[in-house]
């Protein structure tokens, strides 16, 4: 009986989160928090503007064979619901070659579609700088970001450059609370591209599979230095790619950054 009881409760507790996820868009249409209208609670959520700056990665990666200053960010301001996204990404080597690239400057209009799930939608901009000469290219990107079920950070977008090349990436992360202050984050991400393009070293099919493991210590929640390791693997045609260059197709790296938000 107990664990007939058990069973029903967590299943029960899955079919809520379903749900939860699976809310239509005309619930928070209405400016109504979902459940809030048959239950008469007052909507836990507004739209009332404000903003916030998150410097998700400020690091430096040591590689056997070159070193890189790495960020990633994301700002926003809007409401609840409604939302303008600015997010990058970006590498600068700094010992062991030269070069770099922005892997991304996106800029979104971010809607709720549920409780943990936006919709973003925009334009984006992608460059790789030196040795050599730079290539760049606009794109379309059409995105999805919240949280999975057991609170897994997901955000998934397909782009289209303006020569009509598309690709997606997926990227997905979650928080360990080792201890109040002492945070370990892994992190795994992936592009796959539905053309070949030459000048930014993509095959076509599934690129790269990177694999990343952060320790962080929080001295307060908007600042935390952390310490970790990341593994990146180029696979089938990105891989030849690389190698065709003269390069390796692994790369292992050990990380120190800071995690701050304003």
């Amino acid at each position: 009986m107990n664990t007939n009881r058990h069973l029903s409760k967590t299943v029960g507790g899955l079919l809520s989160a379903t749900l939860l996820a699976v809310m239509p868009l005309s619930a928070l249409a209405n400016g109504q928090a979902p459940f809030a209208k048959d239950k008469g609670w007052a909507p836990p959520v507004g739209d009332a503007p404000h903003g916030r700056l998150l410097i998700d990665r400020l690091e430096y990666a040591a590689g056997d064979n070159e070193d890189s200053v790495n960020l990633d960010f994301k700002a926003w301001y809007g409401g609840d619901y409604n939302r303008v996204w600015l997010e990058g990404e970006a590498e600068n080597v700094v010992s062991g070659g030269s070069g770099g690239a922005i892997e991304n400057l996106d800029l979104l209009y971010g809607r709720l579609i549920s409780p943990y799930w936006s919709v973003q939608a925009g334009v984006g901009y992608q460059l790789e700088y030196g040795p050599g000469p730079n290539h760049d290219r606009g794109y379309a990107v059409l995105g999805l970001q919240g949280l999975a079920p057991y609170w897994f950070e997901v955000n998934t977008n397909l782009r289209v450059s303006e020569d009509g090349d598309a690709w997606a990436d997926f990227e997905t992360e979650y928080d360990f609370l080792l201890t109040q202050k002492l945070v370990l984050q892994p992190r795994f991400s992936t592009k796959v591209a539905f053309d070949e393009v030459k000048e930014f070293g993509v095959g076509q099919g599934i690129n790269n599979v990177k694999i990343g493991l952060r320790l962080r210590y929080e001295i307060k929640r908007e600042f935390a230095p952390y310490i970790g390791v990341s593994w990146n693997k180029k696979l089938g045609d990105t891989a030849d790619l690389v190698k065709a260059e003269g390069g390796d197709a692994s790369d292992f790296r050990l990380l120190g950054g800071v995690r701050m938000w304003f």
